[in-house]
C-alpha cells in the first residue's frame, strides 16, 4: 500500500468516526426530546382538562367502523346492532308518552298529510283495504315496516327508537281519525 492510500485510508476512516458519532448524538438528542415533550402531552394541564384532551385524541383514531366476516362476523355485526339499537331505545322519543296525536304530529303527518312515498292519507277510502287486513297486521308493518304496491312505509315510521307500544298507538289513533 502506497503512502497516499495510507493517507486516504486514515481521512476516510476518521470521517466514517466523526458521522457515526454525530448519529449516536442525534439519536440521543431525539430521546431526549421525545421523553420531554411527546410521551404525555398532557403533561402540565389540570386532570380534568388532561382527560378531555386524551379522550379527544383516542376518538380522533377510533375506527370508524368494522369488518364482518363468516359466522363469527354474523354474531359480531347482530351484538352490534342491538348494542345500537339498545343505545336508541334510551332516548325513546316523546318521553316514553304514549299518545297518538302527539306522536302523529311530530312524525308520521310529514308523510300522512302530504302523501309523500305513495303514503294513505287520513281519508277512509285509503284506508279500507288495509283495515280489512286488521289492526294486527297493520301495527306489524308499521313496526317492521312494509313496502306495497302503492309506497313504502319504512319501519317505525323512520324513527328506529319508537317504542312497540308507541307505533301501536300511532296506528289506532289514525284509524280512528279517519273520515
Amino acid at each position: 500500500m502506497s503512502k497516499t492510500d495510507g493517507v486516504f485510508l486514515k481521512h476516510f476512516l476518521q470521517i466514517i468516526a466523526l458521522l457515526v458519532v454525530i448519529t449516536v448524538a442525534l439519536i440521543v438528542y431525539a430521546h431526549i426530546i421525545n421523553e420531554r415533550f411527546y410521551n404525555d402531552p398532557t403533561k402540565g394541564m389540570g386532570d380534568e382538562r388532561a382527560k378531555v384532551e386524551r379522550d379527544r385524541a383516542i376518538a380522533t383514531i377510533a375506527p370508524v367502523g368494522g369488518v364482518y366476516a363468516g359466522a363469527t362476523g354474523l354474531a359480531a355485526k347482530a351484538a352490534a346492532d342491538a348494542a345500537a339499537l339498545a343505545e336508541l331505545k334510551k332516548n325513546v322519543p316523546y318521553g316514553g308518552r304514549e299518545d297518538g296525536a302527539e306522536i302523529y304530529g311530530g312524525l308520521c303527518k310529514a308523510c300522512h298529510d302530504t302523501g309523500a312515498g305513495g303514503s294513505p292519507l287520513l281519508l277512509k277510502s285509503a284506508w279500507t283495504a288495509r283495515i280489512a287486513q286488521g289492526e294486527e297486521t297493520m301495527v306489524r308493518h308499521a313496526i317492521e315496516g312494509f313496502q306495497g304496491g302503492a309506497g313504502v312505509m319504512p319501519a317505525r315510521g323512520g324513527n328506529p327508537a319508537l317504542t312497540d307500544a308507541q307505533v301501536a298507538v300511532s296506528v289506532r289513533w289514525m284509524v280512528s281519525q279517519l273520515k
